[in-house]
């Protein structure tokens, strides 16, 4: 199970500290419900991951497993549009907590930033309260998911 909040944060967080920097590269083989390919290139070392999750916005379902470098660019071929591209950095927070900040697509028209905390509990996500501004809060709105940005530049194509 994925519990998690989401913010649309404009820069990220001052002084908290970094405790990973990776790319990622992602596409969606489906989006209802959500089939998608991510790869992750951090210290010079590449990961290729599937991932499924079901519905939901606060808490959904979630499976993921790694797969073969062979398999992630089979699957990659299937695509009908390139992998989008995320900055990704994790900052330690206070209570244990950690901040996913992430920039989609760095330099494109479409690009934009959000941040995600992941949370033990419902409730303990419920009880969050942000130790600085994170941006508007879009956990619980529609077309805030990387799923819906993969539908958009499908459609724009």
């Amino acid at each position: 199970m994925e519990i998690e909040r989401k913010w649309l944060m404009p820069a990220p967080p001052e002084g908290y500290p970094v405790l990973e920097r990776a790319v990622l590269r992602q596409g969606y083989l489906c989006t209802k419900p959500t089939v998608r390919i991510r790869s992750k290139e951090k210290d010079g070392k590449t990961g290729y991951r599937l991932c499924i999750k079901g519905k939901g916005t606060l808490a959904r379902e979630e499976i993921e497993f790694d797969i073969p470098r062979e398999k992630f660019l089979a699957l990659e071929r299937l695509l009908p549009h390139p992998l989008v591209r995320k900055d990704y950095t994790i900052y330690a927070l206070p209570g244990g907590y950690r901040l996913e900040y992430n920039v989609v697509d760095a330099g494109a028209p479409t690009s934009f930033t959000y941040a995600e905390v992941e949370f033990p509990s419902i409730e303990a996500a419920k009880a969050f309260v942000p130790p600085c501004d994170f941006g508007r809060e879009v956990t619980e709105e529609p077309g805030y998911t990387m799923g819906a940005y993969w539908d958009a530049l499908l459609k724009n194509a």
